[in-house]
């Protein structure tokens, strides 16, 4: 990414958190947490990958906030002076779960290695 949309994923990452968190109040959506934002060069399109805690409520969240998202893009074009706002895409990170499946793994590995020497 250029520098220039790696300052724009950055503005519109601090921004949306800020909107989220202030005019967002839907408590089934419950919490969430936005821990990307890449921009396309020609900054029209951000790619929004969002942590969910509730795993149970991930499809919920993708489907409200993309039909939220014309209110959001106006909210950020309001918050960011840009010529356009870019289009919000918005995805599961799920680096988390791959988090704790590794962890899982290596824990077994540890456990099968502590039998064998015993």
């Amino acid at each position: 990414m250029s520098i220039r949309s790696n300052k724009i994923a950055s503005l519109v990452k601090e921004k949306l958190s800020l909107i989220f968190l202030h005019k967002i109040s839907d408590p089934k959506l419950g919490l969430i947490t936005l821990t990307n934002v890449k921009v396309t060069p020609d900054l029209k399109i951000a790619k929004i990958y969002l942590s969910v805690f509730d795993k149970s409520k991930r499809e919920y969240v993708l489907e409200h906030l993309d039909s939220m998202k014309g209110y959001l893009r106006s909210e950020l074009a309001h918050s960011i002076k840009t010529r356009n706002t870019p289009e919000l895409i918005f995805f599961i990170d799920d680096t988390s779960d791959y988090v704790e499946k590794m962890e899982s793994i290596f824990k077994q590995i540890h456990e099968n290695d502590n039998k064998r020497n015993d």
